[in-house]
C-alpha cells in the first residue's frame, strides 16, 4: 500500500519547526528514520550500500521537499544530514 503525504515545500517562509516534524514523520514513514536519527555514521551492524541507499532516498525526498529558492541553496549536500 502506498500512501501520498501531502507536505507544504519549505520556502524559508513557513514555520520550518513545523516542516521539520513533518519532514521526520515522512522519512519515518518511508524507512528512512537512520539517516536523520542523530547517528551521521553508518551504523556498524549495516553495509555500505544498504547506508549508502538509505541516505540516498532520505535525501531524494527532503531535496523535494524543498522550494526551489531554498534547493538552490542546498543544491551541492551529498547526504540528508547535511541539507
Amino acid at each position: 500500500m502506498s500512501t501520498k503525504f501531502d507536505i507544504e515545500k519549505f520556502d524559508g517562509k513557513i514555520s520550518y519547526a513545523i516542516w521539520h516534524v513533518q519532514m521526520q514523520a515522512v522519512l519515518i514513514q518511508n524507512g528512512l528514520k537512520k539517516a536523520f536519527d542523530g547517528k551521521s555514521k553508518k551504523p556498524a551492524t549495516m553495509e555500505d550500500e544498504q547506508w549508502d541507499e538509505i541516505d540516498e532516498k532520505a535525501l531524494s525526498v527532503i531535496q523535494l521537499c524543498l522550494s526551489r529558492e531554498v534547493l538552490r541553496e542546498v543544491i551541492k549536500e551529498k547526504t540528508a544530514e547535511s541539507i
